[in-house]
C-alpha cells in the first residue's frame, strides 16, 4: 500500500514548516520531568491563573448566573450573589435568547460588540462602528484570520518584530507566506527604529518579495517595551508611505508597570493624525480577556476592530468567520463584561478595584524583583519590563559553552534553558524561539509566579547561571 494521506512523508509541508517555540521542546522536557515527580515552575507561557492568580470575584459571578439561568429564578439567589451580578447576567441572557448554548452571530453578540465599541470610544475619544468589531476566540485565532486574508502566497510578506512572538512567524509559515524581520534594538530598550523598517523593506524587495502588512507589539512580547506615540506616528507614516495595513497587537494595553509611557492605542494615534493618513492607513487591532489583570487565557475571548477596511473586504472576512459558525459564548461575555466592568457606585465596584489593582501593583513590584535578580547574575544583562507579562534577558554564554551546545546538538540558548530546567525546576523558553541577532542569545520567562515566591526563585536561577558561567568560562581553550 502506498504513502497515506496522513503519512508524515505526505503532509502539507507548510504545517511542518510551522514552529512555536512556546510550547516546544523545553515544554515537552519539562512535562516529562513534571510527570517523573519533579516540581515545575512553569514560565514559559503567560497563563497567570495557572501560576496561582485569583480570578475576579464579578466576572465569575455573572458568568456562573449565566451558564446556570436557573439559579436567577431561586428565592435565595440574592444572599449568594450581589445585586449588579445579578442585574448584569440578566442583561446578557436577553442579549442571547437561546443562553450561552446557542449559536451567535458569527461576528459576535451585536449588543457585546456595542460595549467593546464603547471602551474603544472611551479609551481613544474618537466614535467606534460595533459592525467593524469582530470577536474572536483569543486574540489569536483574529489574528491568523486577517493573516490568512491578507497572504496570497510565498511572494507577500508581512513585516514581523524580532524578536517576536511565535504566533506571527508560525501562521505565516503555515498560510505559505514569508516573514520579514525587522529588529528592536536592545540597547535601546527594545526601541523600534524606522531606519530598520526602511532597511528590512527594501531587502525584501530585492527579494522578489511584495511586503503587504506590519505588524507591532505593543506592550512588546518577548520585550516588554511601551511604544511612544512619537514612535507610532513614525511608524503610522511609514505603512501610510509603503501601503501596508498595520496590525495593532495590543493585548497587554492594561499591563503597564511604569509611568513614563502609558499606553496609547495605534487607532487613537492614528486619528489623531488627521486627515490624510487617519482616512488612508488600513489598521486592524486586537485585544483579548486572557491577559491585563484579567489573566483568563482559558476562557478564549479576545476581538479585533478594522479601521479603514473596504466593506467588500469587511463582508469577506465575515464570511470566513462563518465558517466556524460562532466564536465562544461565554467569551463574548466576559470580553462584555472587561470592556464593561462595574462602575463608581454599583455594589461589586469596590472589590473589583481593590482585586484589579491588588494584581496590577503586584505584577509592577514582580517585573522590578526580575529584573534587578537578573541584573545581579553573572554574564547577564536585562532591560526593565515596562509593560506585558515578560522579562528577556540576555544571557552572554561563553565560548566554551557555545561549543558543549553545538557537541550536543543543540543551539547555545536552549542547552542553556535545558540545563536552568533540569537544575532548577525553572522552564522557560529559548530566545532563538523568538529570533534574535547572530551570536546574541536570550531566554524569556513571565513575571507571573507569586510574588512571596519570587525571591527564591530568582535566588535558584542566579545560583545556577552563575555556577554554569563558572563552569564554562574554567575550562581552558
Amino acid at each position: 500500500m502506498g504513502v497515506k494521506a496522513l503519512d508524515y512523508e505526505s503532509l502539507n509541508e507548510n504545517v511542518k514548516e510551522v514552529q512555536y517555540a512556546v510550547r516546544g521542546e523545553l515544554y515537552l522536557r519539562a512535562s516529562e520531568l513534571q510527570k517523573e515527580g519533579k516540581k515545575i515552575i512553569f514560565t514559559n507561557v503567560g497563563n497567570p491563573h495557572a501560576l496561582g492568580q485569583k480570578p475576579l470575584t464579578f466576572p465569575r459571578q455573572v458568568i456562573a448566573l449565566c451558564q446556570a439561568p436557573f439559579l436567577l429564578d431561586d428565592p435565595n439567589v440574592g444572599q449568594l450573589f450581589p445585586a449588579d451580578a445579578i442585574a448584569r447576567a440578566r442583561h446578557y441572557l436577553s442579549l442571547t435568547p437561546g443562553g450561552l448554548g446557542a449559536y451567535s452571530d458569527s461576528r459576535g453578540l451585536p449588543g457585546i460588540r456595542k460595549e467593546v465599541a464603547e471602551f474603544i470610544e472611551r479609551r481613544d475619544g474618537y466614535s467606534s462602528d460595533p459592525e467593524l468589531i469582530f470577536l474572536t476566540d483569543g486574540a489569536s485565532k483574529g489574528v491568523m484570520q486577517i493573516l490568512n486574508c491578507i497572504i496570497r502566497g510565498q511572494g507577500d510578506g508581512v513585516l514581523v518584530p524580532v524578536p517576536q512572538y511565535p504566533l506571527y512567524s508560525a501562521t505565516i509559515s503555515l498560510y505559505g507566506g514569508s516573514l520579514v524581520p525587522y529588529y528592536l534594538e536592545e540597547s535601546a530598550n527594545w526601541g523600534l527604529d524606522v531606519n530598520n523598517l526602511r532597511e528590512s523593506v527594501a531587502q525584501a524587495r530585492f527579494n522578489g518579495i511584495t511586503v503587504r502588512a506590519m505588524v507591532i507589539i505593543n506592550p512588546g512580547n518577548p520585550t516588554g517595551q511601551c511604544l511612544s506615540e512619537a514612535n507610532l506616528r513614525e511608524v503610522l507614516n511609514f505603512c501610510h508611505r509603503e501601503n501596508l495595513v498595520l496590525l495593532g497587537d495590543e493585548v497587554y494595553q492594561q499591563n503597564i508597570y511604569q509611568d513614563e509611557r502609558p499606553f496609547i492605542s495605534s487607532r487613537k494615534v492614528l486619528m489623531d493624525m488627521g486627515q490624510p493618513i487617519s482616512k488612508e492607513v488600513q489598521l486592524v487591532s486586537f485585544h483579548t480577556v486572557s491577559k491585563g489583570y484579567w489573566g483568563e487565557c482559558g476562557q478564549r475571548g479576545g476581538y479585533f476592530e478594522m479601521t479603514n477596511i473596504p466593506p467588500k473586504t469587511v463582508d469577506e472576512i465575515y464570511k470566513i468567520s462563518s465558517i466556524s459558525l460562532s466564536p465562544n459564548v461565554p467569551a463574548q461575555i466576559f470580553m462584555g463584561l472587561m470592556v464593561n466592568p462595574p462602575k463608581a457606585g454599583d455594589i461589586s465596584y469596590e472589590q473589583y478595584v481593590r482585586e484589579s489593582k491588588g494584581i496590577l501593583e503586584s505584577l509592577r513590584r514582580r517585573a522590578r524583583m526580575m529584573t534587578d535578580g537578573f541584573n545581579s547574575c553573572k554574564n547577564v544583562v536585562c532591560n526593565f519590563t515596562e509593560g506585558a507579562m515578560y522579562s528577556f534577558p540576555q544571557i552572554r554564554l561563553p565560548p566554551k559553552a557555545i561549543e558543549a551546545s553545538k557537541n550536543a546538538g543543540k543551539v547555545p540558548d536552549v542547552f542553556y534553558c535545558l540545563k536552568l530546567l533540569e537544575a532548577t525546576g525553572i522552564s522557560t523558553v529559548p530566545g532563538s524561539g523568538f529570533g534574535q541577532k547572530e551570536g546574541v542569545f536570550h531566554l524569556r520567562t513571565t513575571i507571573l509566579p507569586a510574588e512571596e515566591d519570587m525571591p527564591e526563585i530568582m535566588s535558584s536561577f542566579k545560583k545556577f547561571n552563575d555556577e554554569f558561567m563558572e563552569q564554562y568560562e574554567a575550562v581552558k581553550i
